[in-house]
């Protein structure tokens, strides 16, 4: 059989066959103008088996140049940039028309937005943003390539999640729920797609040193963040954003490291459906599962933000020479 064929693996399980005659498999990746989303384009597009047509979307094309003088050669070639915003029904459906086909082998959910700071001083419109993006997004992306999938019977989706979907982290309340809430929406679906030979995977990172983060920062240490009492101000700007560089600079990961992840899980031919990407940061990721109750995690959070502070930087440090290289998470 010629073209893009399928098997069963063993024991039941759903698998795909990576086969060198097949024709590219096209890839449609959010959020590709700056960090892991155009790490990854660029990747993939440069691939010497020439594996995949990577489909690179941005928001704003005014934004394209970055990634087109990373692409190369690769642009034009194996590498499209085109028009989307996850926000919009009318834009989705408008690059997919411009898909030859309309056939999308590998979505990558990556398009997303940060919101840091005190609750009381945040607006429900920032926060209806967050999950208008991240969470809807993603939803919206999903429920237009999905009946093509189910069709032909195969098809990997990407989540570019967080580790703050697993965990929840101070001063970050809207953006690890938009991140839950994918967690769970993503782990629920992979259930009824691997009957149609559809992967998920959500991908977990831990910080990731880019200059889109770097300005979150420098932003909200300077923000009013008004209707916010004294000692909530004192704790976020005084514990809570020093300790957030730190660990930045401990045990942060570069877009290029995160994207390299994620060219392993788009090529295995049993992805799994969760990969964490950062090794340095499963200490801190562990200590949720040590104790399921999850008082283990909120009161060693509590202690080493606001009482332990020397404590916690010092073991940030380990963490980043690799002197706590403790692993908890199969591979």
């Amino acid at each position: 059989m010629g073209g893009r064929s399928q098997v069963l693996a063993s024991r039941g399980h759903p698998s795909r066959e990576i086969n060198m005659a097949d024709a590219p498999r096209t890839v449609l990746i959010s959020g590709c103008s700056s960090g892991i989303g155009l790490e990854l384009a660029v990747q993939l597009a440069h691939d010497h088996r020439q594996r995949y047509q990577v489909v690179a979307t941005m928001r704003d094309l005014g934004k394209k140049g970055a990634l087109e003088a990373a692409a190369g050669e690769a642009l034009g070639q194996t590498l499209t940039v085109a028009q989307l915003d996850v926000c919009s029904d009318e834009s989705v459906a408008q690059c997919l028309s411009c898909i030859q086909g309309g056939e999308v082998d590998v979505l990558v959910n990556n398009a997303g937005v940060g919101l840091v700071g005190p609750l009381e001083g945040l607006s429900l419109a920032a926060m209806q943003n967050v999950f208008d993006t991240n969470f809807f997004g993603a939803v919206r992306l999903v429920r237009a390539v999905l009946p093509g999938m189910k069709k032909r019977r195969k098809g990997h989706i990407v989540v570019v999640s967080s580790v703050m979907g697993l965990q929840g982290v101070v001063f970050n309340e809207v953006y690890a729920a938009s991140k839950f809430a994918l967690e769970g929406f993503f782990e629920s679906l992979a259930v009824q797609l691997l009957q149609f030979n559809i992967f998920i995977t959500l991908v977990e990172p831990g910080p990731v040193v880019t200059d889109f983060e770097g300005k979150l920062l420098e932003q909200v240490s300077e923000a009013e963040f008004p209707d916010t009492d004294p000692d909530t101000l004192h704790y976020f700007r005084d514990f809570y954003l020093p300790a957030s560089r730190e660990l930045f600079r401990s045990v942060g990961q570069s877009p290029q490291d995160v994207a390299q992840v994620v060219v392993k899980v788009i090529s295995s031919p049993r992805p799994p459906l969760r990969r964490q990407t950062n090794a340095r940061y499963t200490p801190l990721a562990a200590l949720k599962a040590v104790d399921p109750s999850g008082s283990l995690y909120v009161r060693a959070s509590h202690h080493l933000l606001f009482r332990w502070t020397r404590f916690l930087n010092l073991g940030l440090r380990c963490l980043a020479c690799g002197c706590l290289r403790i692993r908890i998470w199969p591979r």
